[in-house]
């Protein structure tokens, strides 16, 4: 066995030369591999931003420039997300679960504010406002989602002035963002009961002045894409993957759809009003990287149209349910203490009502309890299903809280769109699923 230190191993074995690319440390991955013939090569691809989407692991064995086997290894950005929800009251859960997928942080707070009202037994609770507020900004986030996946998966394929592009869009979906919630992500807006806070009227201005900008930015995208003979090459025909094969291992989201089933949680299992709204669900029968590209940009005109309707119906009235136990702390005001009481709060809670002072104690404390029971509530991410099971012993903390992330399912696609085909398509075939690490290692 020889070793060139820091690049390759070469040793002779009965099939042949075997090198393992980035040391001696391979050997064990070398030696649970099929040979493939006299010569063969293992290549570790990744962890790397972006071409892996930051902390993704591909361990590659390779024939040449083809791919004969993908293993993905995943794990590197593991937060320990769900567990530490058992440690916190069932309010302060959405301040945990916002960050797991951080490109669709509404998302993951409206998925679990959905499953604890459903043990809570208040979703019919939930006001009008409050529902169309969530509608409101999960399609902004889903449009700004997409933005990433479009803008990233072009840098990846060597067009990177889509790069430059669709981060300039999303960066004015975030500044909406900032105007309603005070953050630009994570921002733990929607909660238990309705949502944090109320839109402000400037943010309203803001979204009507997006929803005449945008559409003209998305042709744009197309005109410097979807023309362009490279994209094209790179794309049509790359990493295919049909209906039968993404329902065999649970893949959602637009990559179904690009394979031809208009398969939408908004529609088949409607949740937040959407039953109420008008919009169609884009599908493409191409299954590969191009269908799914047309199909996020398509999804993103759906958005806008949704958008437009929730920004139409919102009348005025309470963002959050009337139950006080629940309610708090999103209905007090801020006041000098810095912690979200006003003067009128503490002044009748220390002076005035005993009562009231043990219920405000208890609040902060501990949080409402939830009654025992389990729930499993999905909604329909920019990824594909997401769904929320969540457990209640009848406490005030969750004894379980466990996630069906979109990411972590979609990527076992990713050695049925890779292997048979060419190295340099790993890239578009794993851009293509829109894997967020985050939301997948949770």
């Amino acid at each position: 066995m020889t070793t060139t230190p820091g690049y390759a191993t070469e040793r002779e074995t009965e099939e042949g030369r075997v090198f393992t690319v980035t040391g001696g440390d391979w050997d064990t991955v070398v030696g649970a591999t099929d040979p493939i013939n006299d010569e063969r090569i293992i290549v570790n691809m990744g962890p790397q931003h972006p071409s892996t989407h930051g902390v993704l692991r591909l361990v590659l064995e390779l024939e040449g420039e083809t791919v004969r086997e993908v293993r993905s290894v995943i794990g590197y950005l593991h937060t320990g997300i769900e567990k530490n929800l058992e440690y916190r009251n069932w309010v302060q859960g959405s301040t945990f679960v916002t960050r797991m997928d951080y490109l669709a942080p509404i998302f993951n707070e409206t998925a679990y504010s959905l499953a604890v009202e459903k043990l809570l037994g208040i979703t019919d609770e939930i006001t009008e406002r409050a529902n169309t507020i969530r509608v409101l900004m999960m399609e902004l986030n889903r449009i700004a989602s997409h933005l990433v996946w479009l803008a990233t998966t072009g840098m990846e394929l060597g067009a990177i002035s889509i790069m430059l592009y669709g981060f300039r869009e999303r960066e004015y979906i975030l500044d909406i963002f900032e105007m309603i919630t005070g953050l630009r992500m994570n921002m733990a807006y929607v909660r238990p009961g309705g949502v944090a806070q109320d839109v402000p009227d400037e943010a309203i201005v803001k979204i009507r002045e997006f929803l005449k900008m945008m559409p003209k930015k998305l042709k744009e995208y197309e005109d410097l894409l979807s023309g362009q003979p490279i994209w094209v090459e790179r794309t049509k025909n790359v990493a295919v993957l049909d209906v039968t094969g993404c329902v065999a291992l649970g893949v959602t989201g637009p990559v179904l759809r690009s394979a031809g089933l208009a398969w939408d949680l908004r529609k088949t299992m409607p949740y937040c009003g959407y039953e109420t709204y008008e919009f169609d669900v884009p599908t493409s029968n191409d299954g590969d990287v191009w269908g799914r590209y047309q199909v996020r940009l398509a999804e993103m005109r759906e958005s806008l149209k949704l958008v437009e309707q929730a920004v139409d119906r919102l009348r005025p009235g309470p963002v959050m349910v009337a139950n006080k136990k629940i309610a708090w702390p999103a209905q007090l005001a801020i006041g000098v203490d810095g912690m979200g009481n006003s003067l009128e709060h503490v002044a009748k809670i220390m002076g005035q009502s005993m009562e009231s002072l043990i219920h405000h104690f208890k609040l902060v404390t501990e949080g409402f309890r939830v009654p025992p029971g389990q729930v499993y509530v999905a909604i329909e991410g920019p990824r594909g299903e997401l769904g929320a099971h969540a457990v209640s012993d009848g406490g005030t903390r969750p004894y379980r809280v466990h996630y069906r992330e979109p990411s972590f399912v979609n990527l076992q696609a990713l050695p049925a769109i890779s292997e048979g085909g060419l190295i340099a398509d790993v890239i578009a075939g794993g851009a293509s699923l829109d894997p967020v690490m985050g939301g997948c290692d949770r």
